[in-house]
């Protein structure tokens, strides 16, 4: 290639990474602008609302406070007319005994004066006019009725919009990643004890940068959370990285998201290479099941192969496709491989397992197995064996020797690889407790191994290396293996 090519093929990488750039922020633009023509109406409705409640709340109580007034007023006029109606029979009864009086002194008539006087004097005292209270029952002073709404107007003509939520920043260096679950720490600019909650958002992303607007996977959200710190538990990292974005929230509105973080959630994935799997199995992407008729079912399959591909070789638009990869496992070598290979670091990955099952195995392998090999009984495999046929027994197996393993069955084995130190160690998953350990010198990459007879099993991946088994392999590093006559 001459140097103006390599320049101009330079150039055009450089163009297109920009483009891209552009392409995306024009999505972030136009999609901005559709949210706030959203969040514009959405405010505008939630404004509305609000004033709507307020003055429903002051009609309400207006009609409360006139009701309360209406009814004062009844009740006191009530008392008052019932006093003034005694008082004006009362009067009324006293003029007629006065008058009466008066007629009994004018009069010249001596004879029967004195019974006369004696009478009006029992009528005096048996008057209403003597019996009545000259105080007003009710008072008319309607005062402590009276309102002044000088304060509750300034606080009215004080409301305002809710002051946003300061945005959190997420501490990077106190955030953690450790045995697939994720503790993500964050802090305030200032207190604000008018927040109630926090809304954490995550995603998965196999790209380091800043979060995409055409992402391959969607932001999950946990909200309600109390305080500044949340861990997500029972991960599965079947990506490179993960992003984070967290939110503070009061009464009534939501602040804006922090800068995302990216954290890298370093995990072994794969799925199962049906390719290399023996025809009595059935292979999904991390499940396999003892199929009997599996023979007649892949001859069939095989035929349709045949056919499909000398169709495309009859077709010139079409290239092919067939990847490259190794020859079936057949005869009593019912194994399947995993799509990926091991040649660095420390790796670890779970399968559960039929315990009902005739046969069945776990371990690693040599690319190079050979398709008659069963694994455990090469130099190019190592395994623990389970064993259901006449008498269960569960061993572990390399290079044609077997040692009997003195511990339960569990239902999930646990697998441990360290390819630069030659360590594979097999766990129960639950409890972490070691069941075997072999140490080796891998001189070539190596792969997920499985084998299953009359039964299934299922692999988990996407796991982190347990701290558990990290503090164990530590500790037994310097210590010699008991394992050395089958390694």
């Amino acid at each position: 290639m001459n140097p103006s090519e390599e320049s101009l093929r330079k150039i055009t990488h450089t163009l297109a990474v920009k483009n891209e750039e552009i392409s995306n922020f024009i999505c972030t633009l136009k999609q901005s602008l559709e949210n706030l023509e959203a969040n514009s109406n959405r405010v505008q409705d939630d404004l509305q609302s609000e004033f709507g409640s307020l003055h429903a709340a002051l009609d309400e109580m207006k009609e409360n406070m006139l009701t309360r007034i209406k009814q004062e007023r009844a009740s006191r006029t009530y008392e008052l007319q019932n006093q003034l109606s005694a008082c004006s029979k009362a009067l009324e009864s006293s003029e007629e005994l006065l008058e009466l009086a008066n007629q009994t002194l004018c009069s010249s008539e001596t004879d029967g004066f004195t019974q006369a006087a004696k009478d009006i004097k029992d009528s005096v005292t048996m008057a209403p006019a003597f019996r009545l209270s000259l105080k007003a029952k009710a008072s008319d002073n309607m005062s402590h009725l009276m309102v002044d709404f000088s304060q509750e107007r300034e606080m009215l003509q004080g409301l305002k919009f809710l002051p946003v939520p300061a945005t959190p920043e997420i501490q990077v260096s106190e955030c953690q990643v450790c045995d697939n679950t994720v503790t993500i720490v964050w802090t305030l600019p200032e207190p604000d004890n008018k927040i109630e909650h926090y809304i954490l958002e995550h995603r998965r992303t196999n790209h380091e940068g800043p979060p995409r607007i055409r992402e391959d996977y969607p932001w999950m959200v946990v909200e309600g959370i109390r305080e500044t710190e949340h861990t997500l538990t029972g991960l599965r990292f079947d990506t490179r990285f993960m992003t984070f974005r967290v939110r503070a929230c009061n009464k009534a509105v939501a602040g804006e998201f922090s800068e995302p973080v990216t954290l890298e959630t370093h995990a072994f994935t794969f799925k199962l290479d049906s390719s290399s799997a023996h025809q009595n199995l059935k292979v999904d992407d991390l499940s396999v099941e003892w199929d009997s008729s599996g023979g007649k079912v892949q001859e069939i399959r095989k035929a349709s192969v045949s056919r499909a591909s000398r169709s495309a070789l009859m077709s010139p638009k079409r290239a092919p496709t067939a990847r490259p990869g190794r020859d079936r496992f057949t005869a009593e070598s019912y194994t399947v491989l995993a799509d990926t290979m091991i040649d660095a670091g420390q790796q670890y990955w779970e399968v559960k397992l039929d315990k009902e099952s005739k046969a069945f195995a776990v371990g690693i392998a040599l690319r190079s197995l050979g398709r008659f090999d069963q694994l455990g009984k090469s130099s190019a495999s190592w395994c623990i064996h389970l064993n259901n046929w006449l008498q269960q027994s569960l061993t572990a197996k390399h290079n044609n020797k077997a040692r009997t393993l003195d511990c339960p069955i569990p239902n999930t084995i646990g697998v441990y690889v360290n390819y630069d130190e030659g360590v594979v160690s097999f766990y129960n998953a639950k409890t972490k407790q070691l069941m075997h350990t072999f140490r080796t010198k891998f001189q070539q990459p190596v792969i997920p191994a499985f084998m299953v007879w009359n039964g299934s099993f299922s692999v988990v991946t996407g796991l982190q290396v347990p701290s558990a088994v990290q503090s164990g392999q530590r500790k037994n590093s310097g210590t010699s293996s008991s394992n050395a006559s089958l390694t």
